[in-house]
């Protein structure tokens, strides 16, 4: 998943919760769109900047909008098979910076979870938000500390993550323990997504993550092993004028390898952009050049409820090797037009290698019901 679809979820979230019933966030919300001569000035993302950890694994204020982002598969004890996502969204409001009140909405954090179940053929999700403060809400500078109401993620000092998240649907307790050192996207962490050098994020993956806990559904508790992937990603700018919406995937390989790629496509679906990165179980990087990459349909699902046409299975192609997508289930659209205004599909696939069973993964895919206005 790319910077750009978390921005676009946390900006249109911003405009259609100032919609809804609930006067402490109208207040919020409103407040967080004034502009005034305290207006802040967000920091540039420049190629050159050495990421720093632990410190990076922080929040970064100065930064428009920032996020943490986990998926994965989970196996149950007779043999199941559910994907999980967890996104912590950080959006610097442009709320005057020189307003000393502790109501003043400087930073809004946001959270959204999904569970992808074969058995139900549709996404169980729940999303929430709040501005940072009053012991609600937090991201913390020194390390991920993301907190929103009862939904938390951290980072222990031993480099687990712990995701605890009561959602509507179903409850998340889970451990992702690395097993892999840090993979900086791009170049060294600057990575780009555009033609223009501003077009760009921070952003490093955490990948072939282990996970072990327990998923609470309608009352009973069901322990869970699995692999995942974790991204931070950084960033002020926004998506090009052309494009209309972009693919990506990030999988785990059976072999400890780990693939990345995107595509951000315009309207006659060429790449504007792309890039990809393909890491061995030793740690060898190899980055695969724009040229060399092709994203292909395969099949087509259409959504009964939007009327979407999604293709939940895709070949991408980067030099010599073919990859092909499959999904967990055809229906992990997200369809949220009464509250964050985006309607996408994000969801879990395996994924072969030159015709052979190579791993799991996510996939995610904006821009298909119509061009994304960011």
């Amino acid at each position: 998943m790319i910077f750009f679809s978390r921005l676009l979820r946390v900006s249109n979230l911003l405009h259609a919760m100032a919609l809804g019933p609930r006067l402490g966030l109208i207040f919020c919300l409103s407040a967080a769109m004034t502009v005034s001569a305290g207006t802040p000035v967000f920091a540039p993302v420049v190629p050159g900047k050495t990421i720093n950890f632990p410190r990076d694994f922080g929040a970064h204020p100065d930064f428009r909008t920032e996020w943490w982002y986990a998926t994965g598969w989970l196996q149950t004890p007779d043999g199941k098979s559910l994907g999980f996502q967890v996104t912590f969204f950080r959006s610097a409001t442009e709320h005057d910076t020189t307003n000393p009140s502790r109501f003043a909405p400087k930073q809004l954090i946001v959270a959204h979870a999904a569970l992808s179940d074969p058995a139900l053929g549709k996404l169980m999700h729940d999303q929430k938000i709040a501005r940072a403060g009053f012991g609600l809400a937090h991201a913390s500078e020194a390390t991920t500390d993301v907190k929103l109401r009862q939904w938390t993620l951290r980072r222990k000092t031993d480099g687990r993550y712990q995701i605890a998240l009561p959602a509507r649907d179903f409850t998340l307790s889970l451990t992702l323990t690395p097993t892999q050192p840090v993979l900086l996207q791009g170049e060294q962490g600057y990575s780009r997504k555009g033609p223009v050098a501003g077009q760009a994020s921070y952003y490093y993956s955490e990948p072939q993550l282990t996970v072990s806990g327990q998923i609470l559904r309608k009352g009973q508790p069901v322990n869970v092993h699995g692999s995942a992937w974790l991204d931070h990603e950084w960033s002020s700018t926004l998506l090009d004028p052309r494009a209309v919406g972009w693919d990506w995937v990030g999988a785990n390989l059976d072999d400890g390898s780990a693939l990345m790629a995107f595509r951000i496509r315009t309207a006659d679906g060429q790449a504007l952009w792309q890039h990809a990165t393909l890491r061995d179980a030793h740690g060898k990087l190899r980055t695969i050049s724009s040229d060399a990459i092709r994203f292909t349909r395969l099949r087509e699902w259409r959504s009964p409820r939007t009327g979407a046409r999604y293709p939940v299975s895709m070949q991408i192609d980067t030099s010599e090797i073919r990859w092909r997508l499959r999904p967990l289930q055809d229906d992990q659209e997200l369809d949220s037009r009464q509250s964050t205004g985006a309607v996408y599909w994000e969801g879990a696939v395996t994924i072969e290698r030159n015709d052979k069973p190579a791993g799991r993964g996510y996939f995610e895919m904006t821009g298909y019901l119509k061009a994304l206005k960011l």
